[in-house]
């Protein structure tokens, strides 16, 4: 007889761990102290198994997610038999599986009836880690000693749940916001904590058993769910490629990227060969081996059904090849990571979500916008209004456009690619309140999305300014430069662009990547990419125009241009309607003046 599980049972267990990793995120969110955590929501959460498998990741953040069972098996390997019930680690080595060492990396072992049964993880991005700009990103890092990161291997943080006091002291002696790094040093822990008392919960209610039995359930029908995603897909072996933002007098040419998929519906398996890429770079744009895969990995389920868990049995299916020693998931150190979660890391996603277009409409996904903007910058400063107090935070106050697919226009609130939309945008008020910053204006940016039957989301524009002393801003932007693009006919969105702001309105514009020291006269200003479109613009439904131009997205020229689409009446009176025979009319022009 099996001792297979009840599949509605395998449900309902499968939910309560989701649960409990959304638990752990709620008691983060609320308890962080720093912006980038408890309002942009720069974290992610996941339960991996005592094995270190992936198991729950609930609405975890994409690029974060695959390397944690890397640093859980470190954890272990690192501590042998000496880890017990009590004990918590910290690790944010990129070179042992973390994603940049910005991610601070909490674990806490889950034991039962005396066994390892799982690790509960917390992956914070930081506001500040010690770096010697202040910015816990940093492009221009020459080698990890030029970045100046704290760095920690799998280190003990906690026995018998006690803090090891030594590990703080380093830290609040070495970071720029101590009591503010502590405080989410606290809340990291405290999330890791809730799941393990939830955990211990759960193996009571149901015994280690039937929870090892459900675990393994559980990544086989996960498997299976992957199995038949991928025998539904055609044969084929897909080449694409991608480029980076230049690096003036470092990379002049920016980094061309290489993402080959090779796809087997007859074994059910899913080849992604990362080895044509450039080796290392003397700058912090090396992508960890947990933040390349991860990139990819999302993208790869990004083309697929959206319900597939993603977890070690979906991961079955899936086959990668590295190289040795490269910018893309092969770092060797002393090569710095510092930029492992978004620049590169985001061309990954867009190579690989578009690569799937070549299998014909109805597959993949358009590139998304990329580049961490004015919106998204790291300030620093001393507040004015707190007794010139140290400040250092990353923003989320505006995002690129989200790439279109073949039954969706993109996300408005997409942020960048390795998010997918899963972060927050900050509120205007609790940044100004926060930070000695003031907004001068956020919007969306009309005709700036790449046009399809599915069109990419819009590009925002925002503009700040200091309101006491002099604010330094951290840009780290890629995605200037080279558009987002369309596939299956769809059109490329529009790159992003920095600019300095004079007192007398002057502007200038500014490289993708700089620091700037902010004056109370001047104001930085920047425009965030678009998406790009799916589909040929011509075939978009005229109602669908017509909403965008009644939404001040797109201008009625763009819609007669691009899209064919005739109006009659006005917008200001409510009148504007479709002329659906002079748009008949257009677009059979517009079709003929293409060539052939």
């Amino acid at each position: 007889m099996s001792d297979a599980l009840d599949p509605i049972q395998v449900s309902v267990m499968a939910n309560r761990l989701d649960g409990i990793v959304r638990e752990m995120t709620n008691t983060l969110l609320r308890a962080a102290r720093s912006a980038v955590i408890s309002s942009a929501r720069d974290f992610s959460c996941c339960l991996v198994t005592g094995d270190d498998q992936l198991l729950a990741s609930a609405e975890g953040l994409p690029v974060h997610i695959f390397g944690c069972h890397i640093q859980t098996a470190n954890m272990r390997r690192y501590h042998g038999q000496d880890i017990h019930r009590g004990d918590a680690y910290l690790d944010n080595d990129p070179y042992g599986g973390n994603t940049h060492p910005a991610d601070h990396t909490f674990m806490v072992p889950v034991f039962f009836e005396g066994e390892h049964l799982f690790t509960s993880v917390a992956k914070c991005h930081m506001a500040d880690i010690g770096n010697s700009i202040p910015s816990s990103y940093f492009v221009l890092a020459r080698d990890v000693y030029h970045e100046g990161a704290l760095i920690f291997p799998g280190v003990r943080i906690q026995r018998d749940f006690r803090n090891i006091n030594d590990i703080v002291r380093m830290c609040r002696a070495r970071i720029r916001v101590p009591d503010q790094w502590y405080g989410d040093y606290l809340a990291g822990l405290g999330s890791a904590r809730v799941a393990e008392r939830r955990l211990e919960e759960f193996c009571a209610k149901y015994g280690a058993r039937a929870v090892q039995r459900f675990m393994a359930d559980w990544f086989d029908y996960s498997e299976r769910r992957m199995i038949d995603n991928i025998r539904r897909l055609p044969k084929a072996r897909l080449v694409n490629k991608g480029r980076s933002d230049p690096l003036e007098g470092i990379l002049p040419a920016g980094l061309e990227l290489t993402v080959k998929i090779e796809i087997d519906p007859g074994e059910a398996m899913i080849h992604i060969d990362l080895s044509d890429n450039p080796p290392c770079v003397d700058v912090g744009l090396n992508t960890s081996l947990g933040a390349a895969t991860s990139a990819v990995v999302g993208a790869v389920f990004n083309a697929l059904e959206k319900d597939v868990p993603r977890n070690a049995g979906s991961f079955r299916r899936l086959r990668f090849t590295y190289a040795e020693e490269s910018v893309v998931a092969a770092p060797k150190f002393p090569h710095s990571c510092s930029m492992g979660t978004t620049n590169v890391a985001e061309r990954l996603v867009n190579i690989t979500q578009s690569a799937f277009a070549q299998l014909g409409d109805g597959h993949g996904l358009s590139e998304g916008g990329t580049g961490l903007g004015v919106g998204m910058a790291v300030i620093s400063g001393k507040d004015h209004r707190r007794a010139d107090a140290p400040f250092v935070n990353r923003m989320m106050l505006s995002t690129n456009g989200g790439p279109s697919s073949p039954v969706a226009d993109g996300w408005v609130n997409y942020a960048i690619p390795v998010i997918a939309g899963l972060m927050y945008r900050d509120s205007v008020e609790v940044d100004e309140l926060k930070h000695p910053i003031r907004v001068r204006s956020l919007a969306l940016v009309a005709d700036s999305a790449g046009a399809g039957r599915h069109r990419g989301a819009p590009a925002q524009q925002i503009e700040l300014t200091p309101t006491g002393n002099d604010v330094t801003v951290v840009i780290s932007c890629d995605g200037q430069h080279a558009p987002p693009r369309g596939v299956v006919g769809g059109l490329a969105g529009t790159p992003g662009a920095t600019w300095l702001v004079g007192e007398n309105g002057d502007t200038s514009r500014l490289p993708n990547v700089v620091q700037v020291v902010l004056g109370k006269t001047q104001s930085l200003r920047g425009r965030d990419s678009s998406g790009g479109g799916y589909g040929d613009p011509l075939e978009r439904d005229p109602q669908r125009v017509w909403h965008d131009v009644l939404e001040g997205w797109e201008s009625r020229d763009k819609a007669s241009d691009t899209y064919g689409v005739i109006f009659t009446g006005e917008i200001d009176d409510d009148s504007l309607a479709v002329n659906t025979a002079a748009t008949a009319l257009r677009r059979a022009t517009l079709r003929k003046g293409r060539p052939a």
